[in-house]
């Protein structure tokens, strides 16, 4: 199936690893052009020969910190310099530390609002007035199944990723008219360099092994297994598509059945 990117302009962020780089390299797969974006030029280097090596897509690689505004504008910037527009966002962070609600202090509070919720605002602030020049684009927003169903020891995470779905409806709505798609992804347990730190952050805190741990948590899913990050990014790669062209607003979990709510 041709879901119409090729020559489209994505811009994947927190790409460098994990889910984020399964996305661009599904997107470079299809025919799109990618920036990829992370703090590490290590890992950056090595995630756009990765996807140049394995889709003859050369990425656009730049460092950056996604707390900070201003390297957000410079990345984009860069992108449209480079490619002359933007098609799609797709927003992707790493998470914060495993703990409970009274361990958490108020500097940590901020650096993760800054992180997990303020780099989504400030990334769709910069592209926003792009696509609706364009009269098309797509954004993406990448959270995870604890903005549905609380997951334990991630109250920073459950807290502003659910924020980051009231973003994703309220946005669906006021650009609909620009013809701007924006849905939001809630992934589960997922094969990642950030499941496996957790993994053992939380054997150290039971008293468990880390294998042991990651057994709980899959028999907790009815396929009984942790997603590969490549069936996260197959639907960021459908929701990005001019297949997807009804789809806006919504909310779509992959997790193999872990959340029970109806909704």
């Amino acid at each position: 199936m041709d879901l119409g990117l090729r020559d489209r302009v994505a811009i994947v962020t927190g790409s460098s690893r994990g889910i984020g780089r399964a996305v661009a390299h599904g997107l470079a797969s299809e025919g799109a052009k990618v920036t990829i974006c992370a703090r590490h030029e290590v890992d950056l280097k090595e995630a756009s020969e990765f996807i140049r090596s394995s889709t003859g897509v050369q990425a656009l690689p730049v460092k950056v910190d996604l707390k900070k505004p201003g390297d957000i504008k410079r990345m984009v910037r860069k992108t449209v310099q480079k490619f002359g527009r933007v098609d799609i966002l797709v927003n992707n962070t790493g998470g914060p530390p495993t703990t409970l609600f009274q361990e958490i202090s108020e500097r940590v509070w901020r650096e993760t609002v800054d992180l997990l919720l303020m780099s989504v605002v400030n990334c769709c602030k910069e592209v926003i007035p792009h696509m609706k020049k364009q009269g098309w684009g797509g954004i993406v927003n990448m959270t995870s199944f604890g903005a549905k169903q609380p997951a334990e020891r991630l109250v920073l995470s459950n807290t502003l990723r659910s924020g980051i779905l009231g973003l994703t409806k309220t946005l669906s709505n006021e650009l609909a008219e620009y013809g701007i798609l924006v849905n939001a992804i809630c992934p589960g347990w997922t094969w990642t360099k950030r499941v496996d730190d957790l993994a053992i952050s939380q054997a150290e805190k039971t008293g468990k092994k880390r294998e042991e741990v990651i057994v709980e948590w899959a028999s907790q899913i009815p396929l009984k297994r942790l997603a590969k990050p490549e069936e996260i990014a197959s639907l960021a790669v459908f929701l990005a598509s001019e297949k997807a062209s009804y789809i806006t607003g919504a909310v779509i979990q992959v997790d193999g059945g872990l959340i029970k709510s109806l909704i």
